[in-house]
């Protein structure tokens, strides 16, 4: 387990697409704005307008063929961005941040997917990085039943969408077993159950935190 310091109001969601992450992020938004908090919705890669751009590079299906090395380094370029412009600006002024991914997706997708050495991921959260969420919500599905939610929904699949289901059952391993080891930061949530019911459950997760939380 990592020594980084968790910040309490930085409350990430992870999780396979067609899981509900966009739902789940309106609905965490509207129950903290509606208690005065301000909130600050974001997502990974992106969050910036520069690290805007790296999304689109590290997206595009008809780039040139991209090595995990170049992936990971790309991902964590785009995420310090992110955290010196987005994250840390928003709760040094005591906001709280919702962010659609963070670093648990680079050991879930860059390591356990692309098989990529998990120590120089760690390096990489310690120095580039430098802190963890003190909330991560885990929205866990079944490959196959997230890729039957979201077929059709868009025509031409972005680079890593079009990776084959074997990828996507690594990465999904992966962030789990990060899940096993820091129960007190993740809360696994059974996305196949009926979207209101994991709405219900991730803003009771949150309400949980948010009672202690400045």
């Amino acid at each position: 387990m990592s020594g980084l310091p968790s910040h309490p109001r930085l409350v990430s969601l992870e999780g396979g697409e067609g899981a509900g992450k966009t739902t789940v992020l309106a609905a965490l938004r509207a129950g903290l704005e509606a208690t005065g908090r301000e909130v600050v919705v974001t997502r990974e890669p992106g969050g910036t307008p520069f690290a805007e751009r790296i999304r689109e590079l590290l997206l595009d299906p008809g780039a040139e063929p991209v090595s995990a090395e170049t992936e990971l380094l790309l991902m964590f370029a785009s995420r310090a961005q992110h955290v010196r412009a987005t994250v840390q600006p928003a709760l040094d002024r005591g906001a709280w941040v919702l962010t659609d991914r963070f670093t648990d997706s680079s050991f879930a997708y860059q390591g356990a997917g692309r098989g990529l050495d998990q120590g120089l991921i760690a390096l990489l959260e310690e120095r580039v990085v430098g802190l963890r969420p003190g909330l991560t919500l885990l929205l866990d599905l079944d490959v196959a039943q997230g890729r039957a939610r979201i077929e059709g929904r868009d025509p031409r699949p972005d680079r890593i969408e079009r990776e084959r289901d074997a990828f996507f059952e690594r990465a999904r391993a992966g962030v789990l077993a990060r899940a096993a080891a820091e129960p007190e930061r993740f809360r696994v949530l059974d996305a196949s159950r009926p979207l209101q019911e994991v709405v219900a459950a991730a803003v009771a997760a949150l309400r949980d935190r948010t009672e202690g939380a400045r």
